[in-house]
């Protein structure tokens, strides 16, 4: 097996999957939210430190098992102690519910970018209503980008209930998704260690582009100054600090196996330590990095959308008190304001319930993440830009570049376990079983384009992979260290690469990383029992506005099947193992 297996083309291939794979959607839409949430720049501390004792070793740990054992998942973990052959298929069912739904966010991606070369774009105004005499009431109630999303791009059922039918353009675009994902993974590492050059390059190169062009626009610097003044009181949140953690662990793709396939191409004398410092820094980077070109972006927005209310205002006293044009301004405004009160109290309490309180600190409060981010506030801010068809397309582009990289992650870990299983490649070639689970994938992913696919998007996005990555996670570590034994995990990993662990890794190995997986187990699971029924935003035409409502029975259901189908694998696994031992130890002994 080891002799036929293929490898990355060279050590810089492998890096760049790697990179490709964990700089993705979350460090561009949730590691700028949660800056915003938690203290801005005094974030910071909690997300190194956790860099620092779990994201590092744990991606160390996971690289050098696919290297050691060169296998996908469940060979890895089979190979490891034959009763932990369910955890590597926990890890395939994981990625199989991430595929699933994460190319609809490329199949979107690919919707804006074939409407960014409309002019004027059209999210960047409203519709006419059925008789042209106005705006389309939906959009007045809620914006242009918000429209432009809710009802042209998903068309929105009002809840989870009402399914309604497959939306043909979006479907469209996922089944275009998913042809490429299939032409970027045909040909296994030959053809993905092309594709991860542009896949882990071109996002960097848009970013560049779009700091240049986000630190001229006018109130980026309100945006960054947001961003960098620390709110050292937040360092006392302990939801500060498991946000870090859980966005490290996260962000890095840790738990899917894919980091574990990737490695299992390597040369056995790789130096995978070393790689696993790189990719977890400039994974870290990008973060914060995409932060300073997203703050800028915000600062240009809070700063244009401040500006527009303060020039509304002062047109609404202009022309109720017939003040001169140019009178009032926004550096007397407040002065005038309190004049027109004490000097005219009954007219200005007529016009006083319209005047708007406008709010510089409060628009860069507006803490938006998810698709929330990238597909309304930034298209938001690029409609208000010069050339904006330019920077919507370079937007999209870069969007698809990160979508496309990290779901060459997730099906090389479904792929990888596949492809090494005797029984399968002896009947499909390695073509038909990557184009099989593309067609699968993508058959099921037209459910997330229905009029209520974006709700199943949500459920899929927030209960498929949190808590059964934790477990996994935590039991491959456990594994290694107290199954395999550090010591001999020790042995192997000096005689495959020269180099002797230090106590850094062996501490972070066998207590400390375990320790803090189990703390963020507990908090997700005792935040579920104390959030009490489960809830969802759900779009209300008539309001222009989400609302919240509770899911209805059937979908807890599934929220609860999507959790236990793939972590019920592991005891499932070890049973399945120790029945079979069973039999044959029983056939064994009748045949002696």
């Amino acid at each position: 097996m080891d002799e036929a297996r293929p490898l990355w083309a060279t050590p810089l291939q492998f890096v760049f999957a790697c990179i490709s794979y964990a700089v993705g959607l979350g460090n561009v839409w949730r590691f700028p939210y949660l800056c915003q949430m938690y203290g801005g720049g005094s974030f910071l501390v909690p997300y190194i430190i956790m860099l620092t004792v779990e994201g590092m070793p744990l991606l160390y740990l996971e690289l050098a098992v696919g290297q050691r054992m060169r296998q996908g998942s469940i060979g890895a973990w089979r190979t490891i102690n034959p009763y932990l052959s369910g955890v590597g298929v926990a890890s395939v069912v994981v990625s199989f519910f991430l595929s699933m739904y994460y190319n609809v966010i490329n199949a979107w991606a690919f919707w804006y970018l074939f409407h960014s070369f409309q002019d004027p774009l059209p999210w960047s105004v409203c519709p006419l209503n059925g008789n042209r005499t106005g705006y389309d009431e939906e959009c007045e109630k809620a914006s242009s980008t918000q429209y432009f999303w809710y009802r042209k791009t998903l068309n929105i059922s009002p809840s989870i209930q009402e399914s309604g039918a497959v939306q043909w353009e979006p479907a469209l675009c996922l089944i275009l998704a998913w042809l490429l994902v299939y032409l970027c993974i045909l040909r296994g590492t030959e053809s993905t260690g092309k594709v991860v050059y542009f896949t882990a390059l071109l996002p960097y190169c848009v970013l560049i582009v779009y700091l240049v062009r986000g630190l001229t626009l006018h109130g980026a610097t309100n945006g960054l100054a947001y961003m960098f003044t620390p709110k050292m009181e937040q360092l006392a949140n302990p939801k500060a600090w498991i946000n870090a953690a859980t966005q490290i662990f996260f962000s890095l793709g840790l738990g899917f196996g894919s980091l574990i396939a990737f490695a299992s191409y390597n040369e056995p004398s790789n130096n995978c330590q070393k790689h696993a410092v790189i990719v977890s820094i400039i994974n870290s980077s990008t973060s914060i990095f995409a932060s300073v070109v997203t703050f800028s972006i915000y600062g240009f927005k809070a700063t244009f959308n401040y500006e527009s209310c303060l020039n509304k205002v002062i047109l609404l006293l202009t022309n109720s008190f017939d003040l001169e044009d140019g009178f009032l301004t926004v550096s007397n405004l407040e002065e005038v304001k309190s004049y027109l009160a004490s000097a005219y109290p009954s007219k200005y309490s007529e016009v006083f319930p319209q005047i708007k309180n406008c709010s510089l600190e409060s628009e860069l409060e507006t803490a938006v993440q998810g698709t929330g981010l990238a597909f309304i506030v930034y298209t938001e801010a690029i409609k208000n830009m010069e050339v904006s068809q330019l920077w919507s397309v370079l937007y999209f582009f870069m969007l698809l570049m990160l979508g496309i990289g990290s779901m060459l992650g997730n099906t090389a870990a479904i792929l990888t376990p596949l492809t090494d299983s005797k029984v399968i490649s002896s009947y499909l070639p390695k073509e038909a079983i990557s184009g099989l689970v593309c067609l699968v994938s993508c058959a099921i992913g037209l459910v997330f384009t229905m009029e209520a696919g974006n709700y199943w998007f949500d459920i899929f996005n927030d209960y498929a992979a949190t808590l059964p990555l934790l477990l996994i996670v935590l039991v491959e570590a456990a594994a290694v260290c107290y199954l395999y034994g550090l010591r001999r995990f020790e042995s192997d990993l000096k005689a495959m690469t020269g180099h002797a662990l230090n106590w850094y890794w062996k501490a972070m190995w066998g207590g400390v990383s375990p320790l803090l997986i189990i703390s963020l187990f507990v908090f997700y699971l005792s935040d579920y029992i104390i959030t009490g029924t489960l809830q969802y935003q759900a779009w209300d035409a008539s309001q222009g506005q989400l609302v919240t409502k509770d899911y209805p029975p059937y979908a807890l259901a599934i929220i609860g099947l999507l959790v236990a189908s793939s972590t019920m694998c592991i005891p499932l696994g070890a049973l399945g193992t120790f029945i079979v031992r069973r039999l044959k130890r029983r056939d064994t002994a009748s045949v002696a």
